[in-house]
């Protein structure tokens, strides 16, 4: 039997209780079709910084590198600890030190799903460049605390960074529609953006039958809310792709149902996926959060370890759960808990 080895990081907040539903469904996922989940759960999390004052152990990336995915909660307590340290202690160590440089995330409406658009008909993926550009973390503060401070924060660039990216989406709009819409800011960023549409163009010529088309990056967030379904692959730089992706979970339903996978393509390590909501610290506990953007993370993880119809089955049970209406969570007008939603999509897979 294929065995896929799994390390679990269940994180802060509501984490622990959307990893825990998103197993459920995929064991019964592994049951259909004849695979096997073998997983090591690592409880690193914000009180593991307070605790010993790293998010994870000197040894954490040695311990993730013996998996081949990770499945992520969420991370970040920010009453107690900064965002900016959980972030660079814990998840943006993962997606440089295993190079996860593609970070994909699909935007559409399930079934039984209302959006906040009279347009329901699009689908949309995202590809975000996820390891240098605006989060490069070069730069600095001096003069701290005097009138005279300064803050620099650098954008790193790089042509290795940003011509595979643009080269991975290519890829992603040849097997889809054959569009492919570019962003940037070059109007205003003229050393940085410039330099990404120069790439973009460079690399369009070995890719004839994909039809780029360059959007500044504020008209691309417009035309997503006012014409979503004109879009297919978007790809964008690590700032800008954040932002659009937020937006792009907005008008699918909310953070609630926007799933994220950060991709090394060429493997060496394991590639991780996770919902792109927060830990919803407010919530935590009390069984109100909704599952399905880990449900869905975990499908794509299915899909990258190449059990493409268990990760299609996923998706269906999914969809046919919110199409039907009966085990939702509140924010989707019902009233069952995290687990009871979990339980139907994994019943609907059994």
């Amino acid at each position: 039997m294929r065995t896929h080895n799994i390390a679990l990081l269940p994180g802060d907040g509501i984490g622990p209780e959307v990893i825990d539903a998103a197993m459920l469904v995929l064991e019964a996922a592994a049951a259909r079709f004849d695979f096997a989940l073998k997983t090591q759960r690592y409880d690193w999390s914000c009180q593991t910084y307070l605790d010993t004052g790293r998010m994870m152990p000197a040894d954490g990336i040695e311990r993730l590198q013996t998996h081949d995915c990770i499945l992520l909660g969420a991370v970040g307590w920010p009453a107690k600890v900064a965002d900016s340290v959980s972030l660079h202690g814990l998840l943006l160590p993962i997606r440089k030190q295993f190079d996860l440089y593609v970070n994909m995330r699909p935007h559409r409406l399930l079934a039984g799903v209302d959006g906040p658009l009279r347009a329901k008909d699009f689908d949309i993926l995202c590809i975000r460049e996820n390891t240098e550009g605006e989060y490069s973390g070069a730069g600095g503060r001096v003069h701290q605390g005097t009138k005279a401070e300064v803050a620099v924060e650098t954008a790193i660039f790089t042509r290795h960074g940003v011509e595979r990216i643009l080269r991975y989406a290519f890829e992603k709009a040849r097997q889809r529609s054959g569009r492919l819409a570019s962003v940037s800011k070059s109007n205003a960023q003229k050393h940085s953006m410039v330099f990404w549409d120069e790439v973009a163009e460079e690399v369009a010529a070995d890719f004839p039958d994909v039809r780029m088309t360059r959007y500044h990056v504020d008209a691309l967030a417009a035309r997503m809310v006012t014409h979503p379904e004109t879009l297919d692959v978007v790809v964008a730089s690590n700032l800008f792709g954040d932002i659009l992706t937020d937006l792009g979970a907005a008008i699918q339903g909310g953070l609630g149902f926007a799933a994220s996978a950060n991709l090394n393509p060429a493997g060496g390590g394991p590639s991780m996926f996770e919902p792109v909501h927060g830990s919803a610290p407010d919530i935590a506990g009390r069984g109100l959060a909704n599952p399905a953007a880990s449900i869905w993370a975990g499908a794509m993880m299915l899909e990258h370890l190449g059990e493409v119809a268990a990760a299609e089955g996923v998706i269906a049970a999914l969809e046919a759960t919110t199409a039907a209406g009966q085990t939702v969570t509140p924010d989707c007008g019902g009233e069952a808990s995290t687990w009871e939603m979990a339980e139907a999509v994994a019943q609907a897979i059994r």
